[in-house]
């Protein structure tokens, strides 16, 4: 089972989910402090820039075998422009 705490960070609360050996920090509750009522389009504006889109695309190569190369070449070449949008897919 998951042990969860929580941290305080200049007034806002982050959970920390501990499981298996591995920490997993909320992206929500740190984007909370950027926009308490929506932090979901901190989320998606972080998507959007392309460092965010880099970043990812190298955390998936080191860490999924499974990772598509060629979907990602696609995310990829649109990553920063004006009408690109990248959301987090729901488990």
């Amino acid at each position: 089972m998951a042990k969860k705490e929580k941290i305080t960070v200049e007034e806002t609360e982050i959970a920390i989910i501990s499981e298996k050996g591995n920490d997993y920090i909320s992206l929500t509750d740190m984007a909370k402090y950027r926009n308490a009522d929506f932090p979901s389009e901190t989320i998606q504006n972080w998507m959007r820039k392309r460092s965010t889109v880099e970043f990812l695309g190298l955390w998936e190569r080191l860490y999924n075998p499974n990772f598509n190369y060629l979907e990602f070449e696609v995310i990829d070449k649109e990553a920063g422009r004006n009408a690109f949008v990248l959301t987090p897919k729901r488990w």
